[in-house]
């Protein structure tokens, strides 16, 4: 799914106005009635007093319109106009008089205005501001806000949150609302997705209000939302005579004295997704260990405690590194000498990333789409401190883009990006913040390039399946007890699940 930037939206508005040959107040009434859809099928007119707040913009005219359509179907409503600007929209004018010929007062809130009062068993409806708003609302609005939240009455979001920028963040953390729900237009935003942003969304929801298709289709977006739909074209089905040698071999070099086990979950991991062939690289200390505990794997020593140069005779599709690999002086130096003479893809994790980081001039001559997986830490590592996640982004794709390679955000919400673009994945949960999960990413993202999956579509395909396993395990662990290795266990749910059916909801018979 691509996330429109503003600009794009209001584009997109324009471009369905002219060429389906329609008013933007038309726009706006498609706009008020999905939402009234929406709340009327979970509401079915329940007694419940739904409180409007609605600036003077095109967001307050889709709540000044939604108050009509909540009104002609008998709901108990109250509507209130904030009056932050002289200016008025043309369609925010339109509707309010509508709703005056219906005889709907609403109020006018001010700078002086009393606070209204709001039951906790109510519902806010909050339209104040919408995805243009440029500067930071005054005083006496962020007041108000604060007020609503104060009431823990349910918070439904018109678009987006008010006070909520689409590029940058609120100068103050209380300067906009926190809602339980957000019913965004056509596509979610990105701040939905950040982690300084999206603490102010619990759930959100996308309503289609018909933007012209062809805009949709054909305009080019720098974010992608990756769910099942996007990532099922990837898959690669295997032939019937097919056999081990097809489907790759991933080695998978790391692991120090009391830290093999990250080897182990990548090259465990490297198996469950498909490789043909795993063979793990690690000290001495490391191979009764391994030999033991993973019988399908092959295992290559190097040094007694750490890894001290890295050679071997085979030749692997993808070579996965760093997992407890340590940053001993021998264990650098050996990485670096093997860096610079590597022509093998590379999926680089952990303190590969840090001796990168501490060596940047390796950076320069790793292999061409390199995937590197830092956590945020190891992120800083690499690009330097950032502002705020907008910079952040900013600063990891002239990263991505100076050194030619893919970098993978590990966290909530884990972001891709490449050429300029994030791409934002779908799935995971709380559980997967436990040891040895990236490991696993590690891994499973190796053992797809060794099945010959382009880097890119490696990297986003294996995050999704990454964060569906994990999805899928906690349904039987619950979030505190998921370990890294039940991760790998659920895999193969992962799957299957893309190939499943969603059921169609059962229709209770009238009694």
């Amino acid at each position: 799914m691509k996330l429109f930037s503003a600009a794009q939206i209001y584009e997109a508005d324009k471009f369905t106005i002219e060429k389906q040959q329609i008013s933007s107040e038309i726009l706006m009434e498609r706009s008020a009635v999905q939402i009234f859809n929406w709340i009327h099928t979970r509401m079915q007119g329940a007694p419940v007093k739904i409180h409007l707040f609605c600036g003077i913009g095109n967001n307050g005219g889709d709540g000044i319109a939604l108050a009509r359509h909540l009104q002609e179907h008998g709901y108990n409503i109250a509507v209130y106009v904030v009056n932050y600007s002289k200016k008025r929209s043309k369609d925010f004018l339109i509707n309010l008089e509508r709703l005056k010929d219906r005889k709907i007062w609403p109020e006018f809130l001010d700078s002086d205005c009393t606070m209204p009062v709001i039951g906790r068993e109510d519902i806010i409806v909050d339209a104040i501001f919408g995805i243009g708003l440029n500067r930071a609302p005054a005083p006496w609005v962020v007041n108000l806000m604060n007020h609503l939240q104060k009431t823990e009455a349910f918070v439904l979001s018109v678009d987006i949150p008010s006070g909520l920028f689409t590029d940058r963040l609120p100068e103050d953390e209380k300067a906009a609302i926190k809602a339980n729900f957000v019913l965004s237009f056509q596509t979610p935003k990105l701040v939905f997705f950040l982690p300084e942003t999206g603490m102010y969304i619990d759930q959100w929801e996308v309503l289609d209000i018909g933007l012209d298709p062809e805009y949709l289709t054909t305009t080019e977006t720098e974010y992608h939302l990756i769910g099942k739909h996007d990532v099922l074209p990837f898959y690669i089905p295997r032939k019937k005579f097919s056999h081990k040698g097809n489907f790759g071999h991933a080695l998978m070099i790391g692991g120090s004295h009391g830290k093999i086990g990250a080897v182990h979950l990548a090259s465990k991991a490297s198996l469950f997704i498909g490789s043909g062939l795993v063979t793990a690289y690690v000290p001495e200390c490391g191979y009764v260990a391994l030999q033991a505990s993973l019988p399908e794997a092959m295992v290559l020593t190097d040094g007694e405690k750490h890894i001290s140069k890295i050679e071997f005779d085979i030749v692997p599709s993808v070579i996965g590194i760093g997992m407890g690999l340590g940053i001993e002086s021998k264990t650098v130096e050996g990485y670096s000498n093997f860096i610079k003479k590597n022509k093998i893809p590379l999926v680089i994790d952990a303190d590969a990333l840090n001796i990168l980081s501490l060596n940047k001039a390796l950076l320069k001559v790793l292999p061409e789409r390199s995937i590197l997986t830092p956590h945020p830490k190891e992120l800083e590592r690499l690009i330097g401190k950032w502002k705020n996640d907008f910079d952040k982004l900013k600063k990891t794709k002239a990263f991505s883009k100076k050194y030619d390679c893919i970098v993978v955000l590990k966290g909530a919400n884990t972001i891709t990006v490449y050429e300029g673009k994030g791409y934002i994945n779908t799935t995971g949960n709380p559980g997967m913040a436990t040891a040895g999960s990236g490991d696993v990413l590690t891994g499973v993202i190796s053992g797809l390039v060794a099945q010959g999956y382009e880097p890119l579509k490696a990297a986003l395909f294996g995050v999704y399946l990454h964060g569906k396993a994990a999805d899928i395990a906690i349904e039987e662990t619950g979030y505190q007890t998921l370990t890294a290795s039940k991760i790998i266990e659920t895999i193969g749910k992962a799957y299957i699940n893309l190939f499943e059916i969603p059921e169609p909801p059962q229709v209770q018979e009238p009694e």
